[in-house]
């Protein structure tokens, strides 16, 4: 039987350290046998689904840790409001992530043995 796990991220990819914090949870726990992971991006985090971050050499890069979550099959809802509201609704998303709403928030909450927020 899987461990069915939901991450809900709400602060930005950069300026604070929590959605990065997630992220390296996240990595870890997807790595584990009988894991199964879903996550979704708030507010402030839904720029983390953004393509194409520069950061600094020795810095950390958001895109690049989120894309290692779905590249192990992890599932990423981004929600579409906090998009819209950003201005970013037109915009691409890392692969693997994917336009969400609460709707499909409420599924995921309910089908999650353990939900983690940062």
């Amino acid at each position: 039987m899987s461990q069915k796990l939901l991450f809900i991220l709400n602060d930005p990819p950069y300026g604070t350290e929590r959605s990065y914090n997630g992220l390296r949870l996240a990595r870890a726990l997807i790595k584990q046998e009988n894991v199964e992971l879903k996550m979704f991006l708030f507010g402030d985090a839904s720029g983390c689904a953004i393509p194409g971050q520069k950061t600094p050499d020795g810095y950390y890069n958001i895109e690049r840790m989120l894309r290692s979550v779905t590249q192990k099959g992890a599932e990423v809802g981004v929600c579409g409001a906090c998009l819209d509201a950003r201005g970013l609704a037109d915009g691409p998303l890392v692969d693997g992530a994917a336009r969400s709403n609460l709707d499909a928030l409420t599924e995921w909450s309910l089908w999650a043995d353990k939900v983690f927020v940062f």
